[in-house]
């Protein structure tokens, strides 16, 4: 018989927050592979969990893959693991349970803790639908482009956030969502020094500029859904009417998306059907 491969979430901080049934399965399994074996030996150590590892990173998965499916269709079970949280949100595993599910294995899932569901339960935005999007490329124009294909995204949004670029991601934000869209930073969750920040994408960039431990840690950013933050379709236009009065109508839709908070598309579609209703008349 084939062995199983359990993907097993491991605690974001606190390490009460890893459940019984993890235990088990983790001294239970023939190997854990893990994202780093010298992060997860501490784990391990506090639990009295002697299970051997190997690890499998972003560098080495593809390599490492064969084996362990090789193990796996020999009868032995294998766990994965992160460095923290739920396995392939933003961590290695994706090839590995690709190849295992491929191959006909048994893949099991071990739920447990998940920075991005945690942030999102304590944001105080709309949960109903969310879109989780994990790191923004590092670069300036890459990470713009890709603002903008999520700025007219009517669900929550989550995004992971490296502390040396929060003010960058957030001005961003700013630029491309509107600085009025409601947003909140959740910090070190389950840790010692847990925090939630709320208020409006440029309330919180202020704020982080005069806060220098709000750069620090295990950040999560939500950002609400355009809906959640626009302002009723017929107020909208009354802007857009005023500033195309001095504005050209590129201009009049950035303007309004600062001030408005609606998405840079939604705005420039407004002011280019407010000019194209106003030439029709003339």
């Amino acid at each position: 018989m084939k062995g199983c491969l359990y993907v097993v979430a491991t605690p974001i901080g606190n390490l009460g927050d890893l459940s019984a049934r993890g235990r088990d399965i983790l001294s239970s399994v023939s190997m854990i592979a893990a994202e780093d074996t010298r992060h997860s030996r501490k784990l391990l150590d506090h639990f009295g969990i002697g299970t051997g590892m190997i690890s499998l990173h972003e560098h080495n998965e593809a390599s490492r893959v064969p084996a362990i499916i090789e193990k796996l269709e020999e009868g032995a079970s294998i766990a994965l693991i992160s460095d923290a949280g739920t396995p392939l949100l933003s961590d290695p595993g994706s090839r590995l349970v690709a190849a295992a599910a491929a191959a006909g294995i048994p893949v099991s899932p071990i739920p447990g803790p998940a920075a991005a569901i945690a942030a999102l339960s304590v944001a105080a935005l709309p949960g109903e639908q969310f879109w989780f999007e994990g790191f923004l490329p590092a670069r300036a124009g890459a990470r713009s482009a890709r603002l903008e294909t999520l700025s007219d995204l009517q669900a929550t949004m989550i995004f992971y956030v490296a502390p040396h670029r929060l003010l960058d991601d957030l001005q961003a934000m700013c630029d491309v969502f509107g600085s009025l869209r409601n947003a909140a930073l959740a910090r070190e969750l389950t840790k010692i020094h847990e925090q939630v920040y709320r208020g409006s994408l440029e309330t919180l960039l202020e704020r982080a500029k005069g806060e220098s431990t709000m750069t620090r840690g295990e950040l999560v950013l939500l950002v609400a859904g355009v809906e959640a933050a626009r302002p009723e379709e017929r107020e909208l236009e009354d802007t857009a009417r005023i500033l195309l009065e001095h504005l050209s109508p590129r201009d009049a839709a950035r303007v309004l998306s600062r001030l408005t908070g609606a998405g840079r598309n939604e705005a420039y579609a407004i002011t280019q059907r407010i000019c194209g209703s106003s030439n029709s008349e003339a």
